[in-house]
């Protein structure tokens, strides 16, 4: 694998989409085959946190510890050009999500995980019930859909926005 510039790699925890059997994981199997992440199993965060869903079944970790559940998901160590690509996927330079530490079961050294961006994780934590998921799995996922089938004259923010303005419930809004 691949170093990043001060020789280290970077370890991170996917919870959504980015697992294996879901949408965006090409993506982890693309950086896999070109040596830029490895597949380092199954691991649970050692803190509750909020897993919930999103307009368009969209999963987000919500950065409120102590409310939720442990979360479930899988470790993947990656190289600076695979964190380069996995940051462009989730939209960290666009104000989607934020990649923050996070401490998982069994391990010394904190990961990285994708976490909704603090501007509308309390609002997203409320919608939803105050209820978070322990996984995102087949179930949490049906409905999802995908970015090229969602309507493209709108942001993925003006999609979070318009989720959170509606009178739905996440669990109607597949």
């Amino acid at each position: 694998m691949v170093d990043d510039e001060k020789g280290r790699i970077r370890r991170v925890f996917t919870y959504g989409t980015l697992k294996r059997g879901f949408w965006n994981h090409s993506l982890m199997q693309e950086l896999m085959r070109s040596g830029d992440a490895v597949f380092l199993g199954n691991y649970r965060s050692e803190e509750k946190y909020p897993l919930v869903c999103g307009p368009y079944r969209v999963p987000f970790l919500l950065n409120l510890p102590g409310l939720g559940q442990r979360v479930m998901g899988e470790l993947y160590a990656v190289s600076s050009h695979g964190l380069a690509r996995m940051d462009e996927l989730e939209g960290t330079s666009r104000g989607h999500y934020e990649r923050l530490p996070i401490k998982l079961e069994a391990e010394e050294e904190a990961a990285n995980a994708y976490f909704a961006h603090s501007s509308y994780a309390m609002e997203l934590w409320i919608k939803n019930g105050r209820m978070g998921l322990s996984t995102y799995s087949e179930k949490e996922a049906r409905g999802y859909v995908k970015r090229q089938d969602r309507p493209q004259h709108l942001t993925f923010l003006d999609h979070i926005h318009l989720f959170l303005s509606s009178s739905s419930s996440s669990s109607s809004s597949s």
